[in-house]
């Protein structure tokens, strides 16, 4: 299968800061400040999670262009079923080690609640996605939305992706104006336990599926050729990367006077109903959109612009997103994001335990954790480390298409 430099990065390159921004110590650190979430309201969970759907929009549509609906489905179910197994992996692991570590259940209390192997109900609740343990949370989103992506696939394929699009919206919608209290305030009372926390999730379902969603519309129209990207990212079509530029600019200064809470009392009410994270507000949706259209148009359409200056903007961009050690982690992205869940939470443990930290050490320790993340990674390519792999080399003339305008970002890719 053709695997996607630039994308691969940029996954990998969203987990780095992902286990930077997890990182928990008393007193907070310095190096979680140097992030983008400092100059825009984009976060590496949005980028992580629309990548993954353009990723399954991109894979399973051509599966089910070449083998079938069925076949499609069924590839997507067992990847879901898979990764529900991880999902539940880590929390067992985690349950495990709070049994046998000393002062394990009072430091992670905030992050677990009262969750015990003798508590049925709670289990239950994790088992379903209904209570989910601090950073852990991406994981399950991520397995719902795949339920329900061969039917959405199904329907971009048939050019009846507008359908998609328009149902994302009105669900997003709904997410803004709280419509998921129908379900999640009953639900909340059924499975509340005994540390009175009952329905626990980081992300409106309802508001964030229009991030995965959008991607997989996008990945699918990508795959069947419905897109003429060389067109759209054309580096004689400005209006695209002007009009994203000015939304990054009307963003910026906005982030950087709430980043630095230095808004005004009377604002801060109004503003902060229109960017609450957790339901993807109009904020978040706005400005992520405008970046994500922006640096998708400089790394496409950025080194032929007539412009020195966009070209060099361009090679740096493709540069970051590029990097080898980047490009490992997402290959991986799945597996090494469950095990950074691990490193946060032996971090936190480790940092519970002990006097303060300076701010070198726990600058190390970030630095030390990021350098681990890709054990996984080297896990899972360790026959091709070790040159034990056996001979994949394709048949002649296999997936050796020649390039064509309606390429777009698919030029960049590792066979």
């Amino acid at each position: 299968m053709k695997r996607f430099e630039i994308i691969d990065g940029m996954r990998g390159y969203f987990l780095v800061f992902m286990i930077l921004n997890h990182m928990v110590f008393a007193g907070g650190y310095f190096l979680v400040k140097i992030n983008h979430n400092q100059l825009a309201f984009v976060e590496d969970a949005q980028g992580f999670v629309f990548l993954s759907g353009l990723m399954i929009g991109m894979v399973y549509a051509r599966k089910m262009m070449k083998a079938g609906y069925a076949a499609g489905r069924t590839a997507i179910y067992t990847r879901a079923f898979e990764l529900y197994r991880y999902a539940m992996g880590i929390i067992i692991a985690v349950m495990a080690a709070q049994m046998v570590l000393p002062g394990a259940y009072s430091i992670w209390f905030n992050w677990l609640g009262y969750t015990t192997f003798d508590d049925p109900l709670r289990l239950a609740s994790i088992a379903t996605f209904l209570y989910q343990p601090t950073f852990m949370d991406i994981l399950p989103q991520y397995i719902i939305y795949m339920l329900f992506s061969p039917m959405l696939i199904k329907l971009v394929l048939e050019d009846k992706w507008h359908y998609v699009v328009a149902a994302s919206l009105m669900l997003w919608m709904a997410g803004q104006l709280g419509l998921q209290q129908i379900f999640t305030i009953p639900l909340n009372e059924l499975i509340k336990g005994a540390d009175d926390q009952g329905l626990r999730v980081s992300f409106n379902l309802f508001g964030w599926q229009i991030v995965f969603f959008s991607g997989l519309v996008l990945g699918a129209l990508t795959s069947s050729g419905k897109i003429d990207w060389g067109r759209v990212l054309s580096p004689d079509n400005m209006f695209i990367p002007k009009a994203a530029l000015v939304l990054v600019l009307f963003f910026l200064p906005l982030r950087l006077i709430t980043a630095n809470e230095m808004m005004p009392a009377h604002m801060i009410a109004k503003f902060a109903s229109m960017e609450i994270r957790a339901d993807f507000g109009p904020v978040y949706l706005l400005n992520f959109a405008a970046v994500g259209l922006l640096i998708t148009w400089l790394i496409v359409a950025g080194p032929k612009h007539k412009a020195a200056w966009v070209r060099s903007v361009a090679s740096a961009l493709t540069w970051v997103f590029t990097l080898r050690y980047l490009r490992l982690l997402g290959r991986h992205s799945l597996y090494v994001y469950v095990w950074h869940v691990a490193i946060v939470y032996f971090v936190y443990y480790f940092d519970g335990r002990t006097p303060e930290l300076n701010e070198w050490t726990k600058t190390a320790i970030a630095l030390t954790s990021v350098a681990l993340l890709c054990i996984p990674a080297l896990w899972r390519e360790r026959d091709k480390l070790l040159g034990t792999a056996p001979d994949a080399t394709p048949a002649k003339g296999r997936d050796q298409k020649p390039a064509t305008a309606n390429a777009g970002p698919q030029q960049m890719i590792i066979r």
